[in-house]
């Protein structure tokens, strides 16, 4: 077998704890994924990992060798990162993740323009409202809503989404339109809880310069925003969500945007992505079609800190 693709999938193995897992990222086999470490282990005549039923950990042979390996590995990268410089042509697949409707209203028109300008650039977009982690499910870029927290991956804030409250008609002629943020407070608010389980719990409204948050009550949160468009089209309460997921109820008379004399809150957009030096060309003309396609006032730029 290639040992450097056999260093590969011992790197990945060792650092998510499980062939399986690394297997998926690589876009390969269990089996295959098992082969390449059993060959380098007959190799090298020694066991690399401690297998159990549920993770793998590495024996004293296999942090010394992982080590070294992983060294060799980021060099190889940097070379063929450099002669890829050289070609000054960005090329290449991308995956990427986005939120469902940002990603299918905004960023896919976005993307298009982006593969029209790089020809030899391919994109494969997976849209989902769920939490994804790029490290562990194999995408350059993954595109969040949201506060984000400390992260070892790099973050690009781009411009914030811009939401809307409303409510079903049949729900407003029930209980009446809210005409203050404050009238939230005793009606049916609709909660959205994002990956890391937080719950936006105020919504911040702003008029003429002034501030107007207001604790909401929700009887009901989840962390899919088409499912909370659903309960709000039902019936069942007040929603707060991004303008782009709530277009084609809007449009069809579904639901209807309440306070509409307030700016409502906003949600903070971060472009994440792994650390590498240097980036890949194609993923660094993503990043800068990003940031110029989306940009934020805020002109923060990519950083580094602890874990995921």
């Amino acid at each position: 077998m290639d040992r450097l693709t056999s260093m590969t999938v011992f790197i990945r193995a060792a650092d998510l704890g499980s062939l399986t897992a690394a297997a998926m990222s690589l876009g390969m086999s269990p089996q295959m994924a098992g082969q390449h470490i059993r060959g380098l282990e007959a190799r090298l005549g020694t066991p690399l990992m401690r297998r159990s039923t549920r993770r793998q950990s590495l024996t004293d042979a296999g942090r010394l060798y992982y080590e070294r390996c992983r060294h060799l590995l980021a060099e190889i990268e940097a070379a063929d990162a450099m002669i890829e410089d050289i070609g000054a042509t960005p090329r290449g697949r991308l995956r990427i993740s986005a939120p469902v409707g940002f990603g299918a209203s905004r960023l896919a028109p976005m993307l298009t323009n982006f593969m029209r300008r790089y020809p030899a650039i391919e994109i494969e977009l997976g849209l989902t409202d769920r939490y994804v982690d790029p490290i562990d499910e194999g995408y350059d870029a993954v595109l969040r809503l949201g506060p984000i927290a400390e992260t070892s991956l790099a973050a690009r804030e781009l411009a914030a989404h811009a939401q809307v409250v409303c409510a079903s008609p049949a729900y407003l002629s029930a209980h009446g339109t809210p005409a203050t943020p404050a009238d939230l407070a005793a009606h049916a608010c609709l909660g959205f809880v994002n990956a890391s389980g937080l719950s936006y719990a105020v919504w911040r409204f702003k008029k003429n310069g002034s501030d107007y948050p207001v604790r909401i009550g929700s009887r009901f949160q989840v962390n899919d925003g088409r499912v909370l468009a659903a309960a709000a089209v039902a019936g069942h309460g007040i929603i707060l969500q991004p303008e782009a997921v709530l277009r084609d109820d809007i449009e069809q008379g579904a639901l209807v945007p309440v306070l509409a004399d307030y700016t409502a809150p906003s949600r903070p957009m971060f472009l994440m992505f792994t650390v590498r030096r240097p980036q890949p060309p194609k993923l660094r003309a993503l990043i800068d079609a990003l940031v110029a396609a989306f940009p934020s006032t805020h002109n923060v730029s990519a950083f580094r800190s602890g874990a995921v």
